[in-house]
């Protein structure tokens, strides 16, 4: 059965699923926004832990490196970095690639966009967690050593429970921009959220219909992701008095 004209559809016959409409095209941007940000943020957290403590604990060398790249990510807008790391770094490799007289190589979009997203995430997930733990009380990290606990043992018995309640605010407020950060895929083709509104609301120039529901997806995984952190401080913070009096 053919589809009648675009301008004889309304806006729930636009939106729904199958043949006529475009609902399944924004729901499957929709669950790769989610699925590359959560990618990309479990990702930029192992490299936010790894970068906080060699910010804090590390040798020279080692707070050298993590301190120019925490400088140089937050430097430069995201949206430039994203096309350097999509464009320019695979170029700089498959031209090595030939050189060397070996084929050139294509990378995955999602793979890359989750690497590309997590690099930022990373740089800025340092920087909060490097501040949960200056927030410790170093006296607490002094006699879990004076008993003699391992590093590792120190940090997870120690500086992570502690750590977790002044991190949460900070690590929430990243996750609501790395489903944001998301829409900057767009440019590299990427089918997101925001490249499938953009496809549907171009074939059909039906704008105030698509974007208003993009925005409305984008506010449901915020909300849901508002209270989630919520509980997840709450649970945090228990046993600590409550400073709001």
């Amino acid at each position: 059965m053919a589809c009648p004209p675009v301008s004889q559809l309304s806006a729930f016959d636009l939106l729904g699923l199958g043949e006529c409409g475009w609902g399944d095209t924004l729901l499957l941007g929709f669950g790769n926004s989610i699925l590359i940000a959560l990618g990309a943020y479990a990702l930029g957290f192992g490299i936010g832990v790894a970068g906080a403590f060699g910010k804090l604990y590390g040798g020279p060398v080692t707070k050298d490196m993590a301190a120019v790249y925490t400088t140089l990510v937050r430097a430069v807008p995201e949206l430039v970095l994203i096309l350097i790391l999509y464009y320019a770094v695979p170029g700089l490799l498959n031209q090595a690639l030939v050189a060397m007289g070996r084929e050139t190589i294509v990378l995955p979009q999602f793979l890359t966009g989750v690497v590309v997203l997590a690099f930022v995430q990373g740089a800025y997930q340092t920087e909060v967690l490097r501040g949960a733990i200056l927030a410790v009380p170093h006296g607490q990290i002094e006699a879990a050593r004076a008993m003699g606990m391992s590093p590792l043992l120190v940090a997870r018995r120690v500086i992570f429970p502690l750590m977790t309640a002044n991190a949460v605010p900070g690590l929430g407020n990243l996750w609501l921009n790395a489903t944001k950060d998301t829409a900057l895929l767009a440019v590299i083709g990427f089918a997101e959220l925001t490249k499938a509104t953009f496809q549907a609301s171009s074939t059909t120039k039906a704008f105030f219909v698509f974007y208003p529901a993009a925005m409305g997806l984008y506010l449901l995984i915020s909300l849901v992701s508002i209270l989630g952190f919520g509980q997840i401080e709450k649970w945090a913070r228990r046993g600590q008095r409550d400073v709001r009096g």
